[in-house]
């Protein structure tokens, strides 16, 4: 290492798509032992200059040193063997595979695989670093939570020095965020370099030593970890930023629930129950938040409630009628909306903003059995200006940011004004303008008299959102409370299935 050279040092990054431009110039490094945080609205050009490190994208100007030496990082195998390792948001798993193999990819020797020796190494890695998942379970059959995990383990367990974690505690509850750091400041301590990169403000001041923020692919400005959040996101929006506030002037939900479920039974993998005995009532007007570790049946009753996976028994209506085991199409025709986890798997990246918009509903766009497509194009720009889209009709899903994305997403949803709103993980992976954006469109919906399911795995986005909090635990409803009443502690023994029922 040359004296004085920081393990990953960025000059004047610069990437161009057509005519945007991702990053401009962008000057970045990371110390020896420290944690540096990368703070930007989503499409700001964090993630951008970060896949440029690890070499998922080339850059078009711009150099990268690594203790000092200038590298040509033209893959992620260039980057692995400089020290350089990476969690994306997006998951690079092998969905047929098990855990243990999925961490020994790219490790093993010849085309001889010893499983058992894979399985020990796994179990050591997660006993390691605290985040328990099974070795021998394979990838597909885990919840998207328990994925990520798998990716940090990946990630950690191999011998890099400089590790950038992109958005890494998105699906991690309290307990698990707190192990996470335990993990990283030990790692620092003993000389790892970390670029963290987070939506979360809170996370950032408590974990960085220094935060670097982008604004529209510029870098504003590098600061200390410490720095107040309201400075932290005036730099990144150009003005405070705490989320939304609850109306004060919203109706009281009614006496009468528009979403009732009565005794559900729902199977998940390999027969095993994935709900059991659930009852839960929704109110017009009011957000019920489903709080609890990924995994515990949460995926199961979304998919239940937005007609992708049938009953086993019970009962579900909606304003009175009967919809347990309807089809998507009915159940969106029966007025229940679906906002889903995974953002990306609902629209179809290579088609145009305007047709991800119709997609559900082509038939009302039908002219003479052809698609009109200037009524496409109509309602496409109405739905970009009311919901604050920053693309144009024509722009390809697959170009837009995270945030922009959402919009997209919400706003073929929430425009056929449904009655009943099943919400998931919303805000996964959003900066804190686009959090704020979402949050705000829902308690707008609430006030408008929608009955509102919330599953989160953010606390702090339940507490803030939700009227009453409901606890799921193996699939059963195992607490209710208040949100106004709730408590972090009890909340965070229920989720670890250690109380009682309300």
């Amino acid at each position: 290492m040359t004296d004085g050279a920081h393990p990953l040092e960025l000059r004047g990054i610069t990437k161009r798509f057509g005519d945007l431009v991702a990053n401009d110039g962008i000057d970045f490094d990371v110390r020896d032992g420290e944690v540096h945080a990368l703070l930007g609205e989503n499409g700001a050009g964090k993630t951008t200059v970060m896949r440029i490190a690890y070499g998922l994208t080339r850059p078009d100007a711009g150099q990268i040193s690594v203790d000092g030496q200038q590298l040509a990082i033209r893959s992620p195998r260039d980057a692995i063997t400089a020290g350089i390792g990476m969690v994306t948001q997006h998951f690079a798993l092998v969905g047929p595979m098990t855990v243990a193999e999925n961490l020994a990819l790219g490790r093993s020797r010849g085309l001889h695989l010893d499983l058992a020796a894979a399985v020990r190494r796994a179990s050591d890695a997660s006993d390691r670093f605290g985040m328990r998942v099974d070795p021998t379970a394979r990838v597909e059959d885990l919840s998207v939570g328990e994925q990520q995990r798998v990716e940090i383990l990946k990630a950690l367990s191999r011998d890099c020095r400089i590790l950038i974690l992109d958005e890494p505690t998105a699906v991690l509850v309290p307990n698990e965020v707190s192990a996470l750091f335990d993990t990283l400041r030990s790692l620092v301590a003993d000389g790892l370099s970390v670029v963290f990169i987070s939506h979360k403000l809170a996370e950032v001041r408590a974990i960085s030593d220094r935060v670097s923020v982008l604004r529209r692919g510029r870098l504003v400005g590098t600061v200390a970890g410490s720095t107040d959040e309201r400075e932290l996101a005036r730099m990144m929006v150009g003005r405070p930023t705490f989320g939304v506030e609850r109306p004060t002037d919203a109706n009281p939900p009614s006496e009468t629930p528009t979403l009732r479920i009565r005794g559900l039974h729902v199977a998940g993998t390999h027969g095993l129950p994935a709900l059991t005995d659930v009852s839960l009532d929704v109110g017009a007007g009011e957000i019920l938040g489903v709080a609890g570790v990924s995994g515990n049946g949460q995926t199961e009753l979304v998919e239940l409630l937005s007609g992708m996976r049938q009953p086993t028994g019970g009962s579900v209506t909606v304003g009175g009628a009967e919809v347990a085991g309807l089809d998507p199409a009915r159940m969106m025709s029966a007025g229940v909306g679906r906002i889903p986890e995974d953002r990306h798997a609902s629209l179809i990246g290579d088609l145009s903003v305007a047709y991800n918009l119709v997609l559900e509903r082509l038939d009302d766009f039908r002219s003479g059995g052809r698609i009109d497509e200037r009524s496409v194009r109509d309602h496409a720009t109405e739905l970009i200006r009311r919901f604050d889209i920053r693309a144009g009709p024509d722009h390809l899903v697959t170009t837009l940011s995270g945030g922009n994305i959402q919009k997209v997403l919400l706003a073929r949803v929430l425009s056929r004004d449904p009655r009943v709103l099943v919400v998931s993980q919303p805000t996964r992976g959003l900066d804190v303008g686009a959090t704020e954006y979402v949050r705000s469109q829902l308690l707008a919906r609430r006030a408008g008299g929608a009955a509102i399911l919330l599953v989160s795995e953010d606390l702090d986005e339940l507490l803030a959102l939700a009227d009453r909090l409901v606890v799921l635990y193996e699939g059963r409803v195992v607490g209710e409370m208040p949100a106004a009443d709730a408590d972090i502690d009890e909340l965070g023994m229920l989720m670890a299935g250690r109380g009682g029922a309300a």
